[in-house]
């Protein structure tokens, strides 16, 4: 009976999981919806403006994802804070992640500037559209602290279970991006004998609108923390205050250098992508915003497994810790093989929504057939990876992500793009082998225990 028990689905929890994942879910999907508008409107110019779009947007999630960690690391000591019932030590993080947003933000936005003219050319882009790839490129990234608000705002108000601030927010920078596109992108014409106004600005225009819309929405966080009940920075000091920055930092370089490493893997990989010609990366750029939708049940959840377990922890309640990870990996691995079936059996439609080039939807249409299957293994390792975050425990993560990411995606893809000549396929399958690799690891960890500190505390005890 004690078995059974032990590995019976607690179904209580249920509710709280979700009441925390669908405004991370609803966000998501907003961002992904903007994120296919925007491809599908900038695809109408034609595959070389939809090259130049894509030829940097990995070096978007290394920016972003190295940000991020940052966020994580403010995550986890105000989850378990607030876990023990300590909104005044929760409280305290607000200024200092205030800090952070101002270091964060200018430090990026000079590298990100200053190096824009050089960015396409490591990122292998084809001469003709080197140009307009790094006018688009420094347009966007000119509201760099605008959008680092946004992540590391965003986050500390997840983190106190305020999912639902970050997620209007999103809504209206959405909205702003869809409008502006529109106004911006396409020449004045008429559409169902009406005249509609444009400013014929083409791939610079997408890049305007992008900009002002992160522009807003990181005014809007910033208030939005401002005046928040629990986590706002009002009447808190803006020195430095280590009792707040080193457990903040513990887990955030960690999860940091994660991020940053395999961010810039997904650099050398798309570099390699690009130096396949025009189709692979217009094929690759359609085919990532196409699977990114299916990833939304995934990341959703994971946002709801690190707070709550982070809340857990904090509370010193293991067995909440334990009934947590049985639930959510058993609704992420029901919700991924559902998202993986439907972008197995919609892949070429999805695909020509953005391009009505042949060669590109073809191409794009296997790429995607092939990670529909590996989808519900990814789904495992991103709610653990989260747990942990959420715990404080990031050098795991980290070992695991770099692992997988050099040796696995990076030198295979090499091997197979740049020594053996092989196509855009042979990369996909490296990437997916990547996947599985991490669901191996994660899984591992999972079943010794050594992704639950409460596990290792107690066998240091003993």
């Amino acid at each position: 009976m004690k078995r059974n028990r032990q590995f019976s689905l607690p179904w209580e929890m249920v509710p709280t999981i979700f009441a925390l994942a669908w405004p991370t879910m609803l966000e998501e999907l907003m961002q992904t919806a903007v994120q296919y508008i925007d491809t599908a409107m900038v695809g109408t110019l034609g595959t070389q403006a939809t090259a130049a779009v894509g030829a940097t947007s990995t070096i978007n999630w290394l920016i972003g994802s190295t940000i991020s960690a940052v966020g994580v690391g403010f995550l986890s000591f105000v989850s378990r804070a607030c876990g023990a019932g300590d909104t005044k030590r929760a409280g305290k993080a607000a200024s200092q992640a205030v800090l952070a947003v101002l270091f964060c933000g200018i430090l990026f936005t000079v590298l990100t500037l200053s190096l824009s003219g050089l960015v396409p050319v490591w990122m292998q882009v084809d001469g003709p559209i080197q140009q307009l790839a790094s006018r688009y490129f420094f347009i966007l990234y000119t509201p760099m602290l605008a959008r680092t608000a946004i992540i590391i705002f965003g986050t500390l108000l997840r983190a106190v279970g305020d999912t639902k601030t970050p997620m209007r927010v999103g809504i209206l920078v959405n909205a702003i991006n869809v409008v502006l596109n529109f106004l911006l992108i396409y020449p004045t014409r008429k559409f169902l004998g009406v005249t509609l106004p444009g400013a014929g600005m083409g791939v610079i225009g997408a890049a305007v609108a992008s900009a002002i819309a992160f522009t807003v929405g990181g005014i809007c966080t910033t208030v939005c923390l401002w005046r928040h009940s629990v986590i706002s920075p009002k009447g808190q000091s803006l020195r430095p205050d280590w009792e707040v920055l080193k457990p903040c930092l513990k887990v955030a370089l960690p999860n940091g250098l994660q991020r940053f490493g395999t961010s810039l893997g997904y650099v050398a990989f798309a570099a390699m992508i690009n130096s396949l010609g025009d189709v692979a990366t217009a094929a690759h750029t359609i085919a990532n915003t196409v699977e990114s939708a299916f990833y939304i049940p995934g990341y959703g959840m994971q946002t709801a497994a690190a707070t709550l377990a982070g809340n857990a922890l904090g509370a010193g309640d293991n067995s909440r810790i334990q009934k947590l990870a049985r639930m959510i990996i058993f609704i992420e691995v029901s919700l991924m093989i559902v998202s993986g079936s439907l972008l197995f059996a919609f892949a070429p439609q999805m695909m020509s929504l953005f391009s009505k080039d042949t060669q590109v939807i073809v191409l794009g249409a296997m790429v995607l057939r092939m990670v529909a299957v590996s989808e519900p293994f990814y789904g495992v390792s991103i709610i653990i990876e989260g747990m942990m975050q959420g715990m404080g425990n990031t050098l795991l993560p980290f070992v695991f992500s770099i692992t997988g990411m050099w040796g696995v995606r990076i030198v295979g893809t090499f091997l197979c793009t740049q020594l053996l000549g092989m196509g855009l396929v042979s990369a996909w399958a490296c990437m997916i082998g990547h996947n599985l690799l991490l669901f191996t690891m994660f899984m591992v960890c999972y079943i010794s225990g050594k992704w639950n500190p409460m596990n290792r505390n107690r066998e240091e005890e003993a």
